[in-house]
């Protein structure tokens, strides 16, 4: 993934985590969305069409449409009204899509296969969480799914996209190890936190619209 959309993948799920926290209200979200979904269509379509056969670009370019068909889909459900059903399964197909991404860059080792495979778990943990409580219905997890949400927009998205593009060299083993373990200690706190609210609270306070999976902005990537 490019650095430099990887920093806008931050920007918009930390936008997205919001909306579900209920600091952006109603549809201000969507915009982000649509901006940042061209952007990941387009920039795996150019690296696609310039890798002259090389199957590690197509391969790398190929995850990249799985981030922009994301936002793309969410901004159609918030401008449409959609209900949220067919967001949320499109979100469960790609979290087994990030499991097998996630595998792939832990496999070919190095620094930067162990900080992606990180990632790439991560996201796949934040698409679960959709395809929960879009297709499932779990809307009592929709204030920790934005809890997630936005930490994962500055620390799967803002933090490594900064220092791969100032300091590449502070991106190593131990760096990516310690991004799982932060992350992981981050979600289980969040969880007992929201869960202490309780669900009826944090339907209320995630709602921008209302409380149902159609009320529900953004996922990852």
């Amino acid at each position: 993934m490019g650095n430099v959309g990887l920093l806008y993948v931050g920007a918009v799920l930390f936008v997205n985590g919001c909306s579900l926290l209920g600091w952006v209200k109603g549809k201000d979200h969507a915009p982000m969305n649509l901006f940042v979904g061209v952007l990941q269509v387009i920039t795996p379509l150019y690296l696609i069409f310039t890798a002259d056969g090389d199957g590690a670009q197509i391969l790398n370019a190929s995850g990249l449409f799985l981030f922009g068909f994301t936002y793309l889909y969410v901004f159609a459900t918030q401008v449409w009204d959609l209900n949220g059903s067919g967001l949320g399964w499109f979100s469960g197909f790609v979290a087994l899509c990030a499991v097998v991404y996630s595998y792939w860059n832990f496999a070919s080792g190095g620094a930067d296969g162990v900080v992606f495979g990180v990632l790439w778990a991560a996201w796949c943990f934040l698409w679960f969480l959709f395809w929960m409580v879009l297709a499932m219905n779990r809307t009592s997890w929709t204030r920790w799914t934005g809890a997630v949400c936005l930490t994962e927009g500055l620390l799967t998205g803002f933090a490594p996209a900064l220092l791969y593009l100032g300091e590449p060299q502070w991106v190593t083993v131990r760096y990516g190890v310690a991004t799982g373990v932060v992350l992981s200690a981050l979600f289980i706190l969040f969880y007992f936190i929201v869960k202490s609210v309780g669900p009826e609270s944090a339907r209320h306070t995630a709602g921008a619209e209302g409380d149902g999976p159609d009320s529900l902005p953004g996922t990852p990537g």
